[in-house]
């Protein structure tokens, strides 16, 4: 792995020394049209290298493992590491031509132990996939990535003295410099082994031989590196913006990203005494393209699950038309935050936070309207009586509002009404009065006791669909239920029933 800014970068690769039952051991190539995309430790010993032909891999290693290229988890688990380096620094990127390299800045942490302590870190978090990761620190990326080859970040990080790199990168192999394949064997062919022999040449001379690739080549030779780690910025305290690796068609590993990120910007709102009213979202496309969205949670908040839970069913939802190479994160509206606390004696203390997040989550699975509430109406016929409304956000729920035990609340039963969307015609068998005392529904027979009626309901003549019924309520055994009948102009029918 490398880190950079201005001052110093750090570096972390996976070890040549690992356990014999990690992968690293075993002689394995991932390959991708016909060519060798990357190979272990224990693959590149017998001679097999990236951008060898799998014919020639296997002529060079008979016991070689070849293994599909499958980008989008290599860049799933490339978002994954990078997430957890954002623990220790706001500044993460990963080398896209180096999977398993990662450079991060290693400036301004004089006050949290400095960059020893970053280091020390950093290797934690990095061996947690590869348990002998490396990590040096240098002022240049292209020292910092060279400097992880060395035996002695086997017993911990290496670090380069500042000003340091161009007396560390002239005893350093040319094969470490990074550069086009074809001058890498012209400057063997002249006997230029080491970088600082390829360091001592004319600049002149060598962009004339070999142009401006050569040219630039040269000036890594010296330590002259404008790469840094960029990342993830922190000159704004309220954004982080991210690269990835390689483009990615899916969200995947975007969450991974956002999901740290909101634990570096939450942890800085914190310490300032405010939550966050907004996060807005843009995603950068490969295509050029950046498209932004905004998720506002019900109330503000300082706490990343909740927030994040908003974040991704934004994302879930959010279809691109290009593959996306980044992402940023920026908390764009704060207010104070709020001294409310939960009371963890009191069992009807709810988290509103929580309960919204999880309100989010639902509309996210279900679709928009999902998430209802039962709402009264002012109105007679029962049909209208009572309707649904979409929950923007959880309420605070007292005492009163938690129903008890068997369906109860303060002891009083409660009956559920359950209308059908559409009362459905049926026959009635009625006595002398009127009062009902069979119900022919459905092909069935059923005998009605316990008859209460009629209550006759009528009214909204000033619309179209105005009503006169009489309703009646019957009890049937066989069904075990209290049913609803009315009776108008059109005749009966059966409009739903209690349980």
């Amino acid at each position: 792995m490398a880190a950079g800014d201005a001052s110093h970068n750090r570096s972390t690769r996976p070890g040549t020394e690992g356990r014999t039952d990690h992968w690293d051991a075993h002689p394995l190539a991932l390959t991708d049209a016909g060519r060798v995309r990357l190979a272990t430790t224990t693959a590149a010993r017998t001679g097999v290298h990236a951008g060898m032909p799998v014919a020639q891999a296997r002529a060079k290693c008979a016991a070689l493992t070849l293994l599909p290229w499958d980008a989008a988890r290599i860049t799933r688990e490339i978002a994954r590491a990078s997430a957890a380096f954002l623990a220790a620094s706001p500044q993460v990127v990963p080398v896209r031509a180096h999977p398993g390299v990662w450079w991060v800045g290693a400036g301004g942490f004089d006050r949290i132990g400095g960059e020893r302590q970053l280091a020390t870190t950093l290797l934690t978090l990095a061996r947690v996939w590869h348990p002998q990761a490396r990590v040096a620190v240098a002022d240049a990326c292209v020292t910092a990535q060279a400097a992880t080859w060395s035996t002695r970040t086997l017993q911990g990080p290496l670090h380069v003295a500042p000003g340091g790199d161009r007396d560390y990168l002239s005893r350093v192999p040319i094969t470490l410099l990074a550069m086009d394949e074809d001058l890498r064997e012209a400057l063997v062919a002249l006997g230029l082994r080491t970088v600082g022999a390829f360091a001592t040449l004319d600049p002149l001379e060598v962009e004339r031989r070999w142009g401006p690739d050569g040219l630039a080549a040269w000036r890594l030779a010296r330590g002259d590196d404008p790469r840094r780690a960029t990342l993830a910025r922190s000159d704004d305290p309220r954004a982080v913006t991210h690269e990835l690796a390689t483009a990615s068609p899916t969200m995947e590993p975007v969450l991974f990203l956002v999901r740290a990120s909101l634990d570096h910007l939450v942890r800085a709102l914190a310490a300032d005494g405010l939550a966050a009213a907004a996060v807005t979202l843009t995603l950068r496309l490969e295509d050029g393209r950046r498209v932004t969205r905004e998720a506002r949670p019900a109330r503000p908040m300082a706490r990343v699950v909740p927030l994040f839970e908003r974040c991704r069913a934004l994302l879930d939802t959010w279809t691109v038309e290009s593959p996306i190479a980044g992402v940023e994160i920026r908390i764009t509206d704060t207010t104070p935050s709020s001294a409310e606390q939960g009371d963890l004696l009191a069992p009807t203390w709810r988290d509103p936070a929580a309960a919204d997040a999880a309100l989010a989550r639902l509309r996210n699975t279900l679709g928009a309207g999902a998430v209802v509430r039962p709402t009264l109406r002012d109105s007679h016929a029962p049909e209208r009586a009572g309707g649904w409304e979409e929950v923007e956000e959880a309420a605070h729920a007292t005492p009163t509002d938690v129903l008890g035990a068997r369906g109860t609340s303060g002891g009083v039963a409660v009956l559920a009404a359950r209308l059908l969307e559409s009362p459905e015609p049926i026959t009635i068998t009625t006595d002398k009065r009127g009062t009902p005392l069979q119900m022919f529904w459905r092909a069935r027979r059923l005998a009605l006791t316990r008859v209460h009626g009629p209550e006759r309901l009528s009214g909204e003549w000033w619309h179209a669909a105005s009503f006169a019924r009489e309703y009646w309520r019957c009890e049937s055994e066989e069904l075990g239920q209290d049913l609803l009948l009315y009776r108008d102009a059109g005749g009966w029918r059966l409009h739903g029933w209690y349980d």
